[in-house]
């Protein structure tokens, strides 16, 4: 059997791009008030291939080959923006999606006591 390594890294990377977005693993950026909430997400890839060709003793052919692929999508927090201000919301450490989203009203709540508390800068 004869891999064709190129086509399968070019399927691979075309999943990747479909799959590992904030939409398709948590979902789209929404509007809370007058905030704006974007997820953010942390990818991590790993790929490994090998392969070979020998003399096997009664054949006198042998070959082999392999490939493998991991991926893990994480939610890592929240860009929250308002007006010209934007900020990063770290959700810590989650245990899923339903955590990340949990938090959601409890990190809109800090950032506006945070803004109220800021005093504009003198011009």
């Amino acid at each position: 059997m004869e891999m064709n390594f190129e086509e399968l890294l070019g399927k691979i990377t075309d999943f990747i791009q479909s799959e590992a977005k904030t939409d398709t693993v948590i979902g789209e950026q929404f509007k809370l008030g007058e905030f704006t909430c974007v997820p953010v997400i942390k990818v991590g890839i790993g790929f490994g291939s090998g392969g070979g060709t020998g003399d096997a003793p009664k054949t006198g052919k042998g070959g082999g080959g392999g490939a493998g692929a991991g991926m893990g999508i994480e939610p890592i927090g929240f860009l929250v923006t308002r007006d010209e201000q934007i900020s990063f919301m770290d959700v810590g450490k989650s245990k899923g999606i339903s955590a990340a989203f949990e938090k959601v009203p409890d990190l809109v709540e800090k950032f506006l006591k945070k803004t109220s508390t800021e005093q504009p800068a003198s011009v």
